[in-house]
């Protein structure tokens, strides 16, 4: 199953912008699956508490594998380190680490595309006292090319990177630090349950129509944050950030 993130409401939403057009949830069935260890091959949010507490894994390793001229915008990475470090209870600590790969030479990824690059570039595992998530940045469009990011297994994501540097970072267009750190920190929040898929809802807050998602314009998790339309509506506003309902719920299932 996966969640996107997509390009096309990051302009309806204005402040209300943030993360989540088309964030669609999906069987992830390819036959490379079964290549992955069990504990890195479950359903989006199975894995939230052991990412969110230390009752099992006390670090977090978040490996970004990119391909060329895609490489992860630095603010970006220091403001997910933060976000993290943020919401986490990780005291030996949380890493994130970049790794070069070659082109997929492709202009479109399915998902049965990206589920084998993990499989070939994917090197890091759950270890004893670590987690490890693995962030893959591609150098093409989803085959929905509406789409800036997908969270498709408890400890997977990918970033299409050439749709993000396509719509931001030029005149007129939102900075590509405010677009990358928005996606980047959307789809962490879908691994980490986020809404009501694995860290159980201390209030109701779920946006019926756009399940998995907050019913706060003005949240990180609404689902308008994750479409292309929401760019324009980046410029000169903060990154949004979880409201005070989806903090509730990651701090009840062992997150600060």
């Amino acid at each position: 199953m996966f969640f996107s993130i997509s390009l096309r409401q990051w302009v309806v939403c204005c402040l209300t912008i943030i993360v989540c057009s088309s964030c669609n949830k999906q069987n992830s069935s390819s036959p490379s699956s079964d290549q992955l260890p069990a504990s890195n091959n479950q359903p989006v949010g199975a894995s939230a508490h052991d990412l969110l507490s230390a009752q099992h894994y006390d670090s977090l390793l978040v490996t970004i594998a990119y391909m060329p001229q895609f490489a992860p915008d630095q603010q970006a990475l220091q403001n997910l380190q933060q976000f993290l470090q943020q919401h986490l209870n990780k005291p030996a600590g949380i890493q994130i680490v970049l790794q070069s790969i070659p082109s997929g030479n492709q202009s479109t990824y399915s998902l049965q595309d990206i589920e084998h690059l993990e499989t070939t570039y994917r090197k890091s595992f759950n270890s004893q006292q670590q987690i490890s998530v693995f962030i893959l940045y591609v150098d093409g469009q989803y085959t929905n090319a509406q789409v800036l990011g997908i969270t498709y297994r408890n400890t997977s994501v990918c970033i299409f990177g050439k749709t993000i540097h396509q719509n931001s970072g030029g005149v007129g267009q939102a900075s590509r630090t405010a677009v990358e750190s928005t996606v980047l920190e959307h789809e962490f929040g879908h691994m980490l349950g986020l809404v009501n898929d694995g860290s159980p809802m201390q209030t109701p807050h779920e946006d019926s129509a756009h399940p998995h998602h907050c019913n706060n314009q003005n949240c990180l998790m609404y689902y308008q944050t994750e479409t292309t339309d929401l760019f324009g509506f980046l410029i000169g506003s903060p990154i949004p950030s979880l409201d005070n309902n989806c903090v509730s719920d990651l701090q009840a299932n062992g997150g600060k």
